[in-house]
């Protein structure tokens, strides 16, 4: 039989989620700022591993990253928020860290960011499947 209690979130997890949005949205958003300022590279890093229509690539990656980013760091529509960054976080580990085919001097450095890429969204799921907290836009 399932358990059917809830339990109501406490000051301290709000706080605490509070700080897990702030510390994803620090990775994201500097990221999406870079990528704004750097169109023309970033066209270029996305059109070097072969994938189509690097501008329009480009563009998402910018909106998921600062657009998202800043979202989930106020924690609006922050379930979908966390969905939508989660597989765009899911989808450049498989497109720009392949560790399996990379040559042997990156193969280290690239399953690490790898990894690093595949648990940042596993915490993406976690903010989804628990929400954002009291201290949100989404909880006012």
């Amino acid at each position: 039989m399932a358990n059917t209690t809830t339990t109501t979130p406490n000051a301290a997890q709000d706080t605490l989620v509070l700080i897990g949005r702030a510390l994803i949205a620090y990775l994201f958003i500097p990221a999406g700022i870079g990528k704004l300022m750097g169109f023309a590279g970033t066209v270029g890093y996305i059109n070097s591993v072969g994938l189509p229509l690097p501008e329009v690539g480009a563009a998402i990656a910018i909106l998921v990253e600062l657009v998202l980013g800043i979202a989930l760091l106020v924690g609006f529509k922050t379930r979908w928020t966390a969905i939508a960054m989660a597989i765009f976080t899911v989808a450049a580990a498989l497109f720009f860290h392949k560790y399996w085919s990379a040559p042997d001097a990156m193969k280290m450095m690239q399953q690490i960011n790898f990894n690093k890429n595949i648990a940042i969204a596993g915490g993406l799921l976690a903010l989804s499947a628990f929400g954002p907290g009291r201290f949100s836009i989404d909880k006012k």
